[in-house]
């Protein structure tokens, strides 16, 4: 019966560590989106890429298809978004933080601009992956 009861209370202390971890992370990954979020609003397009993995294997999927890696990624954003009338403020609004993996996660959400050449509103899903222990978003999708 001390050994039903041992392995029942470590089941549940593991179990219990699992959720503090993914909360943990989902807390890590919202603090990378609000990094993001103050640095879009100051139209600081270089401090909002940090979010992103700055690999050649980034994928950003867009209105014009995809733009690989983290430089074209970089160039993509300053084309379209050329001055602070066009990054004005941003807003999200998460819907889900889901994990895929140890180390994985996607979020679903919403971006809302306000700015002086007009509000712009969105869908994104995003995928951030633990590298060198930070979360960094390895693909992004939005519309």
């Amino acid at each position: 019966m001390k050994n039903i009861i041992l392995f029942l209370c470590l089941i549940c202390a593991c179990h219990g560590f699992s959720q503090s971890n993914e909360e943990d992370d989902k807390k890590d990954i919202q603090a990378v989106l609000k990094a993001q979020r103050l640095a879009w609003s100051k139209n600081n397009i270089e401090e909002f890429m940090e979010g992103y993995w700055k690999s050649d294997s980034l994928k950003f999927y867009g209105s014009n298809g995809v733009t690989y890696g983290w430089e074209n990624t970089l160039k993509r954003y300053k084309k379209a978004y050329p001055s602070k009338d066009h990054t004005g403020k941003l807003s999200f609004k998460i819907n889900d933080i889901s994990k895929i993996t140890d180390g994985a996660y996607y979020v679903l959400g919403e971006f809302h601009l306000k700015r002086e050449v007009g509000n712009a509103s969105g869908f994104f899903m995003l995928v951030f992956k633990k590298i060198n222990g930070e979360w960094k978003i390895i693909a992004d999708t939005s519309a």
